[in-house]
């Protein structure tokens, strides 16, 4: 393995998610160097779909050629996974980790089917159809995830894709505001219909408390993900179970912070403070050790299901 290719991926994981590299500096060194390349591939794919830099802002013109992108995407993805490289480091980086943990390409291609689905400016009409894009952008990140960490049942794979959903629920109820400025509604039309909003109008104040009802819907829906995600830590290796509750600690945090802050919360990005991620990474180490002391099960009833 070349060090350029592991050194150009950290520094991705540095720009494009602050809580991810907090909790990916607790795998053991060959994890996380396979870690930070998959999502490096990952934010990659986001930032090339939507006109983005490390996950933030979007171009004005960002519609623009999107179709076309995504098939440069496919294409290229198509061929690093066949062996044939562009010459691209992103690309390298996702062949080496799909071909040293066996894993199926459809994965990666599912990611880009979640991303096809916002080039079709998709409209959620019903929470199945929400946590359906939730899996295929999020949830199926997980379950790479968790083969990277040497997951093979299908049992554990479930609770990584919820760990992936809960993340993503929680990103639609933090960034809804800013989505909708962009013209992407991701709230389905179930939950905003609930709160008498027929239409998202970002910049109507008034309308930012039964807003924010509606994203707390998503988080309350969230925390049963969370909760499943929970009982899957003791099938993980110790160091990766660490990283996993870490990083489910701090996601976890930034609803709890939405849900504090009313409506205003949406006036600044919500986030969690240095001070708090330490705090939180020192808290996943207790359900760390808690789960590994109490391995009650806790079935996933009720819960959507990832495709076979």
């Amino acid at each position: 393995m070349t060090d350029a290719v592991v050194e150009r991926s950290e520094e991705d994981i540095a720009k494009g998610s602050q809580s991810f590299a907090a909790a990916a500096r607790l795998f053991d060194r060959a994890t996380r160097d396979d870690a930070v390349m998959l999502y490096a591939w990952c934010r990659h794919c986001d930032d090339v779909i939507d006109g983005q830099v490390a996950g933030h802002g979007h171009s004005t013109n960002f519609r623009d050629g999107q179709r076309k992108r995504l098939a440069e995407l496919r294409q290229k993805t198509s061929a690093a996974l066949a062996g044939n490289f562009s010459g691209d480091y992103i690309f390298e980086a996702l062949h080496r980790v799909v071909i040293r943990h066996d894993i199926p390409d459809r994965h990666p291609q599912e990611l880009l089917t979640g991303f096809e689905m916002d080039v079709e400016q998709r409209r959620y009409r019903t929470v199945g159809e929400i946590l359906d894009y939730c899996y295929h952008v999020a949830g199926v990140v997980g379950v790479m995830m968790a083969m990277i960490m040497g997951v093979r049942e299908r049992a554990v794979l479930d609770r990584a894709s919820d760990l992936g959903l809960a993340f993503q629920l929680t990103n639609i109820a933090r960034d809804v505001v800013d989505d909708a400025r962009a013209g992407r509604i991701y709230i389905p039309d179930e939950l905003l219909v609930r709160q008498g909003i027929g239409e998202i109008v970002p910049e109507d104040r008034d309308q930012w408390p039964r807003l924010h009802a509606a994203a707390l819907d998503l988080l309350d829906l969230a925390e049963k993900y969370y909760e499943s995600a929970y009982a899957g830590l003791p099938a993980l290796p110790a160091r990766s179970a660490w990283a996993i509750a870490a990083a489910r600690r701090i996601y976890r945090a930034i609803g709890q912070k939405l849900r504090a802050g009313g409506p205003s919360a949406w006036d600044h990005r919500v986030s969690t403070t240095k001070a708090e991620k330490v705090a939180l990474l020192m808290a996943g180490l207790g359900d760390v050790a808690i789960t590994r002391l109490y391995r009650a099960t806790r079935p996933r009833e009720g819960l959507w299901q990832r495709p076979a």
